[in-house]
């Protein structure tokens, strides 16, 4: 990214001095991966079981966290350097086939996309659904799925926004504070989200768009 800027001003993730914002963004999503999933599992991860599929940048960044609040790992990656590290830290290993259907307390999908579809959510074996990877579900009806099978699901762009929090807040030319407040709002956020999706008995991601629709909507208005 320091070459790149040598040619262009439109980039982030340079790091940078005084207490602005900026430099890698990816601990940012992994804390607000991490505190969401401490929020949904009651406001401790201790002694709880977190299955999580994929531990590269952000997925080890949250396994590191996970770790240092006592929670016991199971992690599953195609990569064995990515998994010695998280044997490291204590860490099981499963394979990467059946990691979503090993038995836990929660299920941290943080590889690739549209891994919750119609194959994998009938052998879901976790009862709550909170990561990092961008859209999980496959398809709308996989949502539906979720909701059937009683599988909470953290919907994944409110969940893995830090990393955007981190580089927005680069470019507008703000502080590593401010950063830290938007990225502890976000288990608020989410769990705001799951009640909301509970009361309109619909899948959280569902109250997740309608709830940015409004916001959207607002904004417009104010706008005009």
């Amino acid at each position: 990214m320091r070459a790149i800027k040598t040619r262009t001003a439109y980039v982030a993730g340079i790091p940078k001095e005084g207490g602005q914002a900026g430099g890698d963004p990816s601990p940012w999503t992994s804390l607000g991966v991490f505190l969401s999933v401490k929020a949904l599992l009651g406001g401790s991860v201790a002694g709880r079981t977190v299955a999580v599929q994929g531990v590269g940048a952000v997925g080890f960044g949250l396994c590191k966290l996970l770790a240092e609040e006592g929670a016991k790992l199971i992690v599953a990656d195609v990569n064995m350097q990515n998994l010695a590290r998280a044997e490291a830290l204590g860490a099981q290993t499963a394979p990467v086939e059946r990691i979503h259907a090993i038995e836990a307390d929660l299920f941290a999908p943080c590889a690739l996309g549209a891994g919750l579809n119609a194959r994998a959510i009938p052998e879901l074996a976790a009862p709550i659904i909170c990561g990092a990877a961008n859209n999980q579900l496959e398809t709308e009806e996989d949502g539906a799925r979720l909701v059937a099978r009683a599988i909470t699901y953290a919907p994944d762009y409110v969940v893995n926004a830090g990393g955007i929090i981190s580089v927005s807040a680069e470019y507008l030319g703000e502080s590593e504070a401010a950063v830290r407040a938007r990225v502890e709002a976000i288990a608020p956020r989410v769990v705001a989200v799951i009640e909301a999706a509970k009361a309109e008995g619909v899948s959280p991601h569902i109250a997740a768009d309608a709830i940015v629709r409004q916001k959207i909507a607002h904004h417009a208005k104010e706008r005009a």
